[in-house]
């Protein structure tokens, strides 16, 4: 990634943050409008789900800085993943949801600029984690 994608992507989460919960509640009935199928892969609290959603995607786009430093915990992320049966394909549903979360979010501020960067940082993040889980298998 350009050190000019990060800053988007930073300025962009840091925009949505303050709203977390409500933007975690708006990715994941996307989410599971576009891809039923994943719904059963989440059991419990969603709101707890939420929670660890966001706080995973602020250690992510706090991180993209030094992406070598954030590898490990991606990689150990997508062996958990393993366990709860996550597939490969589950990664575009995933990125669709974010992508659109974000544009509902940021309104006009989410620029084509900033929809490449973000695009950008996910497609290294779940390549990244599609390679470690299938490793791990």
């Amino acid at each position: 990634m350009t050190p000019e994608q990060i800053k988007l992507v930073q300025q962009s989460f840091a925009r949505v943050a303050p709203d977390a919960e409500e933007a975690s509640q708006v990715f994941y009935t996307r989410l599971f409008e576009q891809a039923p199928e994943v719904r059963p892969l989440f059991k419990g609290d969603m709101r707890d789900q939420g929670k660890k959603l966001m706080a995973m995607l602020s250690t992510v786009v706090q991180g993209l800085n030094d992406l070598d430093a954030l590898m490990p915990a991606i990689r150990a992320l997508a062996v958990r993943h393993n366990d709860y049966k996550v597939e490969p394909a589950h990664y575009d549903h995933v990125g669709a949801a974010l992508l659109w979360t974000f544009e509902q979010a940021l309104g006009d501020a989410f620029t084509a600029e900033t929809r490449d960067a973000w695009s950008e940082a996910y497609g290294v993040l779940a390549g990244a984690m599609i390679a470690a889980s299938a490793e791990a298998r």
